[in-house]
Parts: C-alpha cells; sequence; structure tokens
C-alpha cells in the first residue's frame, strides 16, 4: 500500500519594491564603474579648475568669509579623498554630486549677501 504524499510548495509573492529614484540613480552610478578613470579625470578637473576658482572668488568678492572657505575647501576635498581612494563610482559620483551643490550653495549665499567692487 502507497501513501499519497503531497507536497505543499508555500509560494510568498515578495511585494514589488517600488523604484526609486534614488534606487535607479544608484544602479545608474554602478553601471558607469566600466568609466571609472573618465569620472576620476572628469571630476578632478571639473573641481580643479572650474568650480572651486568660481566659488573662491565669489567668496573673496562677497565679504571673504571663513565658513564660506571651510565649507568649498571641504567640498573640494571630500571629492579628492573620494577618488585618490579608489571608491567605487557608486560612492565618487554621488559625492561629486553632493560637492557641486555645496559650491552651488555657497555661491548663492554670495550673491545674496552681496558682491562688492572692492576686494582687499
Amino acid at each position: 500500500m502507497k501513501t499519497a504524499q503531497q507536497i505543499y510548495h508555500p509560494q510568498y509573492a515578495f511585494p514589488a519594491e517600488k523604484e526609486t529614484l534614488l534606487n535607479r540613480f544608484i544602479s545608474w552610478c554602478e553601471g558607469q564603474e566600466k568609466n571609472r578613470f573618465g569620472w576620476l579625470a572628469t571630476i578632478l578637473v571639473a573641481h580643479g579648475t572650474a568650480l572651486t576658482p568660481l566659488t573662491l572668488v565669489a567668496i573673496v568678492h562677497s565679504g571673504n568669509s571663513m565658513i564660506f572657505w571651510i565649507m568649498a575647501i571641504t567640498a573640494m576635498g571630500m571629492s579628492l579623498v573620494s577618488n585618490l581612494a579608489a571608491m567605487p563610482t557608486k560612492v565618487t559620483i554621488p559625492i561629486f554630486m553632493l560637492s557641486v551643490l555645496i559650491d552651488l550653495a555657497i555661491v548663492a549665499n554670495c550673491i545674496a549677501i552681496g558682491f562688492s567692487s572692492s576686494v582687499g
């Protein structure tokens, strides 16, 4: 006499995770790993020759606030350190975007304070 054996496979359906803008951005950053040296060069050149000098000029012309100097140099430093530490692009690109936002916020604050024509 054979016993009838039933096999139950409980199927738990995981709810589909809603893909947020942040998740899509991070997955795009992970996909940029093949272009990591291009991103490294772009980030270093963009900060070293454009963003930081323009931010520092805005700081000097708006009263030379030490807080703005610290923020601008820190923004440049965090991009530089993350690239020199050979972090993956899912880390370096968001850090670069954050440092660009910091620079833009500094420039906006300098514009709000007002530029002075006499420097020195």
